[in-house]
Order: structure tokens, then C-alpha cells, then sequence
């Protein structure tokens, strides 16, 4: 059974379906006195054709696993999007519409994941999605050649992305485009809208360069479209873009604001309301005959909700075709659905390695060992790093490198493309079917900053492994040494930053990562190798799961308290022995996840930190401003606040006194 496409009215009802998106989107602007006109209004008849011609979807069943995706990296022009979802039957109303950029609305200035049906991913700073489309294109293709079948027809599904000319600015479209051409993603196709007006003014202001030239030579297939509004042209580009076995990007010219007398192709449509006299001569020029606004043909309606009817039978025969599949592959079908459900297999932390027993050893080894213990009983783990593997410890041993040859390969090589790789990973795991994870050096997290922070915002379940994360790095000096940035991926809400002391804490931090539910996890790890601690005598590194956690008590009642995380925690014990040698009786808590300890019951935080002990330390080789929250007014943090230098590790720790003597100092001081 085969859904055909929306069938093409009459001109005049094509042109009225066109203009109801055109109209929603500059009257919901204008209601919100706020917003992007002029993109939604160039872009509607693109759409018009995409969604109801070429795009395989059901109004109905927003999250249909058959699907084709569809990303608005130009998420300004969220309006658009917005008109789509309601005009073709998802569940979004026009109340809904009308709410636009409003308080608890499922509308927002830009779109959210999880906010609105159909919504794919959280689109607004700018490239942003188009990485997205790549990561969703590589998890489809490697999905594709993991559980695909002869004569089950179910993974086919393609990837579409609309962008602007902001998008295709940033750096970040380079990279992922790069790597989608390289791995000759065809099932990607994305529409550059070419209409010319950036904010500031036309683009030839600051952009000479040719988009055609710059995909082909990535290894895309080309076309351009020279009108916007020629359905005909654009059903023949999307045909041969379907066609093609290379990602396509297909260049469309068309006119920002279009139908407005004053604005069109001007700055002036692109980010503010047209104007209540300039929406209303819009309307008769685009020969709208409804002065009331907000008001939908029925026509147009009617003709627009046959996406559902056509959603529902690609749906159906989709469905057929899976029951067939579950029928002849049932192990194959109960892992799929598994993995698409988020599911962790039952009994998969048997996998865990006891790493007790491994000496002197560095937590990014640690790291790479965990992982490979686990990655045959969790298949859905894929990923790799930003060029280096070998350092970050992220290679899966024995799997095969994930390429246009062999897509079902786990261990994916990003090349120098942190912004990439982070945009890539949110796709991948957006897309659905597998977790993605990806590492760095700590220093690069900035790199790819945006990218985190959408994940958190998103809340995706995705492992960042950023190995190199003090000056414990050594020899290769203050370019490469993180100094501020665990703060400030502590400081991104719903992002965990876990920075584990040793082995066994490493265990347990990748225990933490795999059933974390609802976010991102960074994962800070060492270079130089750390000693792992004697839990026979201190404290189980399970205390991890708490975010901070008692390691060592003093013989007496502890009068201070010693706070560390990571490598430095080993100096934290080192000060505790020379503190009791003293006289002084401290306890040592190792802190190696603060959003853990700041979910705990308060009971639990007093019972760790408690409030009548005062003098706390706090040992980080890292800017101290995280530490303040914990150590109060009266306490002190021995870190570091400027930058590191190039030396063999040991040296700077002494240069730049991040000791067991300095904090010993410290006590000594406030007891």
C-alpha cells in the first residue's frame, strides 16, 4: 500500500494554502509584537511542497518510528513551523498559535524539543540544526545497516533540513557539511534559502562566497532553484535529490517577506512585526479576502489536513511491513524497540569492571577500560572523538570504524570538529536508537560550548569524555591547560560535570553516565596517572552516586573538613595525615559531582558538610569559583586563577601551590 502525495490543487488553491502559512505567521508576529516575519513568508511555499508532496509523516503519530525528519535550523523563522504543524493536523492548536512567544506556550520564540508535537530538535542559534541533520543522517544510515533486512523495507527514512543564509555563516555548518560528505550521507537533504537580507542588511555585505561551489567541493550533490514560489521546480529538485546517493543541498531563491509592498527583500522583514497598516496591505496584494485575523480558509484547511490521511496509510503499510520484520527478526525487532523506548538492558551493570586492584593509573585509561567492558552488553553506545582517540581512550577495541563503506561501524571519528562532533551527538541521539558519546581534551569543551548547552537544554542523554582536565597535563602548557572550564560547565544548568578521584570512582562515574535520565554528563579526567585509593579502608566509591560523600574520617570528631574532587583528591588524604600529625582531626570528602550533592536531602548535605564546621578547604587544579557554594564565607579553596604554564606536571603543582602542604596551611590558619 502506497500513500500517494497530497494532490496538487488547482493554482489558486496551491497559492491559497501558501499564503494561509504567509498570513498565520506575520499575524503572529504582529499579536506578539516580537518575532521573525519575513523567512516564514519567503520559505511557505518550499514547505508547501515538502510537507505535503515529499515528506513521510502522520500528524498523528508525531513520534512514528518510520518517519522522515524534518529540522528548522533557521529557527527564527519558527512561525513557519509552527503554521505547518497546525495547518497539516498536529496537535497544536490555534489558540495555540495565537499564544505565540507567550508565557507557557507551546509556541516559543524559537523551537523546543518537548515543548511542541513534531517539534524535532531545539533550533535558534544559528548551524545548529543543520548538525543536528547530519548526527540524525548518521544514526539512520547506521540504524539502517545494523538492523536492516532484505525485503523489509523499514529503515529508509530521510533526513531534511531547512537553513539560512545565518546557518550556513557559521563555522559549525562547515564542519558537520564536511563530514556528511564524506560519509556520502544520501538520505540528507537540506534547502538553503536563499533570500539575500541578513539583519544588517543584504548578505553581499559580508558574504562573497559561493554556496554551490563550497558543497560540491564537500562532496554534495547541487541544485538551484531560481523561484521560491515555482512548486513544479521544487518537486523536481526534491525528486532528484531523493534520487541521488550524496547529501543535496538544494538552493532556493526566494524573497524575505514576500508579498509585502514596503518590506519585502528588506532588513526591515526579517526581525520585527510588519505593522498593522503593512500586514493589511500585504493582504490585498496577496489577494486575501479575510479582514478578521487569524482566520484559515477551509479550503486550505481541508487541503492541508490531508497529510493526515496520507500520514496515516505510509503509516499503516510501515506497520505491515514491521510485523512482518518482528515476525521473521524477533530478537532483532525486541532490541530495536529497546533501544527506542531508552531502555538499558537488564542486569548490564554486571558488565563494570572491578578496577580495584589497578595501582597508579590515570582515570582517562580507567575511563577506556569501563567502556569497553560495557560496550557489548549496551550496543546502542557509538561515538568516538574530535581526533583523539587515542588520548581520550574512546575507541570501542575490535569494532569497526563507522564510514559510507560500513555505517553500522561504532567507534565514529569526528576529525579536529569539536562544534561538529556536539551538534552531531545531539542529532544522533534526537534521532533515537543509540547514545551517543564523544571526547576531547577538557581545554576544547569550549569549542563546543553551544552544542552542550543545547543538549542540556534539551535534556539529552548524551557522555561528553574530556580527558586532560588540569595542569596535571604538563608539558604542553597553558594553551592546552583547562584552568576555568569546570566552572563553567558546572555553571550550565541540567549538565552534570563529574570529575571522579580515581579507578574506582571512574567505574562508577560511567555507572552514573549510562542511567542518567533527563540530561547530558561530562565526564573530567586525568592525563597523569593518579594512585587508586585503598577502599578497604576508605569510604566505596558508590558514594559517587551522592556527588559528594565522606572518603576518610579523622580518629577524633572531625574539627575541619577537606573538600577535593579528581587527582586531587590523593592530596586531600596526604593533608589529613599531616593534619593529624598536628593534632588537627579533618575529614576528607571527595566531591566529585556537585549537581549530584546539590540534589541530596539537606539532611544528607549536613551529615556530609556539616554546618557547626566551619574551617573547610577545598582542593581543585581549577578555577575556585565552584567551591565557594560549598566551603562558605569562612572557608578557602586552594586552586588556580590564572593560567598554567609548560613544565612537567609535578613542577607546577609545586609552582603553582596546589599542594597537601598548602592546604594544611589553610586549616592550620581558620582552626
Amino acid at each position: 500500500m502506497t500513500a500517494e502525495p497530497v494532490a496538487a490543487g488547482s493554482k489558486a488553491l496551491d497559492e491559497l494554502c501558501i499564503n494561509t502559512v504567509r498570513v498565520l505567521s506575520m499575524e503572529a508576529v504582529q499579536r506578539a509584537n516580537s518575532g521573525h516575519p519575513g523567512a516564514p513568508m519567503g520559505q511557505a511555499a518550499i514547505c508547501y511542497a515538502l510537507w505535503t508532496r515529499h515528506l513521510h509523516h502522520n500528524p498523528s503519530d508525531p513520534t512514528w518510528e518510520g518517519r522522515d525528519r524534518f529540522v528548522l535550523s533557521c529557527g527564527h523563522a519558527s512561525m513557519l513551523l509552527y503554521s505547518l504543524l497546525h495547518l497539516s493536523g498536529y496537535d497544536l492548536s490555534l489558540e495555540d498559535i495565537r499564544d505565540f512567544r507567550q508565557w507557557g506556550s507551546r509556541t516559543p520564540g524559537h523551537p523546543e524539543y518537548g515543548d511542541t508535537p513534531g517539534v524535532e530538535t531545539t533550533t535558534g542559534p544559528l548551524g545548529q540544526g543543520v548538525g543536528n541533520a547530519v548526527g540524525m543522517a548518521l544514526a539512520q544510515a547506521h540504524l539502517a545497516a545494523e538492523f536492516g533486512r532484505s525485503g523489509h523495507d523499514l529503515f529508509n527514512h530521510r533526513i531534511y533540513f531547512l537553513a539560512g543564509d545565518g546557518d550556513l555563516m557559521e563555522g559549525v555548518s562547515h564542519e558537520v557539511a564536511s563530514l556528511a560528505g564524506h560519509h556520502r550521507l544520501g538520505n540528507l537533504i537540506g534547502i538553503y534559502d536563499d533570500n539575500r537580507i541578513t539583519i544588517d542588511g543584504e548578505t553581499s555585505l559580508t558574504l562573497s562566497d559561493d554556496p554551490a561551489m563550497r558543497f560540491e567541493a564537500y562532496g554534495w550533490h547541487v541544485q538551484r532553484v531560481g523561484d521560491g514560489n515555482d512548486l513544479k521546480e521544487l518537486d523536481r529538485a526534491l525528486d532528484a535529490a531523493k534520487a541521488d546517493p550524496r547529501p543535496s543541498l538544494i538552493i532556493v531563491r526566494t524573497h524575505i517577506g514576500y508579498g509585502s509592498p514596503n518590506k519585502q527583500d528588506t532588513a526591515a522583514a526579517h526581525g520585527a512585526p510588519l505593522g498593522e497598516e503593512e500586514i493589511k496591505l500585504t493582504k490585498e496584494k496577496l489577494g486575501w479576502e479575510y479582514d478578521e485575523a487569524f482566520t484559515i480558509p477551509v479550503t486550505a484547511l481541508e487541503q492541508w489536513r490531508r497529510c493526515r490521511e496520507r500520514g496515516g496509510v505510509m503509516q499503516a503499510a510501515w506497520q505491515q511491513t514491521w510485523d512482518g520484520y518482528a515476525a521473521e527478526y524477533p530478537e532483532l525487532a525486541n532490541e530495536y524497540v529497546r533501544r527506542a523506548r531508552r531502555e538499558l538492558p537488564t542486569g548490564w551493570e554486571n558488565a563494570l569492571p572491578d578496577l580495584a586492584g589497578e595501582g597508579t593509573i590515570a582515570t582517562r585509561a580507567a575511563s577506556g577500560m569501563v567502556l569497553n567492558a560495557i560496550a557489548g552488553v549496551l550496543p546502542e553506545l557509538v561515538g568516538g572523538s574530535a581526533d583523539l582517540s587515542g588520548s581520550n581512550n574512546t575507541m570501542i577495541k575490535g569494532a569497526p570504524h563507522m564510514s559510507q563503506t560500513d555505517p553500522a561501524g561504532r567507534n565514529l571519528l569526528f576529525g579536529v570538529r569539536e562544534h561538529g562532533m556536539g551538534a552531531i551527538m545531539n542529532g544522533m541521539y534526537l534521532h533515537g536508537g543509540l547514545r551517543p558519546y564523544g571526547g576531547t581534551f577538557l581545554v576544547f569543551s569550549d569549542y563546543m560550548r553551544p552544542s552542550i548547552r543545547m543538549a542540556a537544554l534539551m535534556g539529552l542523554e548524551t557522555v561528553y569524555v574530556f580527558t586532560h582536565d588540569s595542569i596535571g597535563l604538563g608539558e604542553d602548557g597553558p594553551t592546552h591547560q583547562p584552568i576555568e572550564m569546570l566552572a563553567a560547565l558546572r555553571a550550565i544548568p541540567n549538565l552534570v560535570v563529574i570529575r571522579p578521584a580515581d579507578a574506582t570512582e571512574t567505574v562508577e562515574a560511567w555507572r552514573a553516565a549510562v542511567e542518567r535520565k533527563g540530561g547530558p554528563v561530562a565526564l573530567s579526567l586525568t592525563r597523569q596517572k593518579v594512585p587508586t585509593l585503598d577502599r578497604s579502608v576508605l569510604a566505596s566509591a558508590a558514594g559517587l552516586a551522592q556527588g559528594g560523600y565522606i572518603l576518610s574520617e579523622p580518629k577524633g570528631e572531625p574539627q575541619a573538613l577537606i573538600l577535593a574532587s579528581g587527582s586531587e583528591v590523593a592530596l586531600a588524604l596526604e593533608a589529613q595525615l599531616e593534619l593529624e600529625s598536628k593534632g588537627v582531626a579533618a575529614r576528607v570528602v571527595s566531591m566529585p559531582c556537585m549537581e549530584f550533592f546539590a540534589e541530596q536531602p539537606q539532611s544528607y548535605r549536613n551529615e556530609v558538610l556539616p554546618p557547626h564546621i566551619s574551617p573547610r578547604v577545598a582542593i581543585e587544579a581549577a578555577h575556585p569559583m565552584s567551591w565557594h557554594k560549598w566551603v562558605g564565607d569562612r572557608g578557602s579553596v586552594v586552586g588556580i586563577d590564572r593560567f598554567g604554564a609548560s613544565a612537567p606536571a609535578g613542577r607546577l603543582y609545586e609552582e603553582f601551590g596546589i599542594t597537601a602542604g598548602a592546604a594544611v596551611a589553610r586549616v592550620r590558619e581558620m582552626v
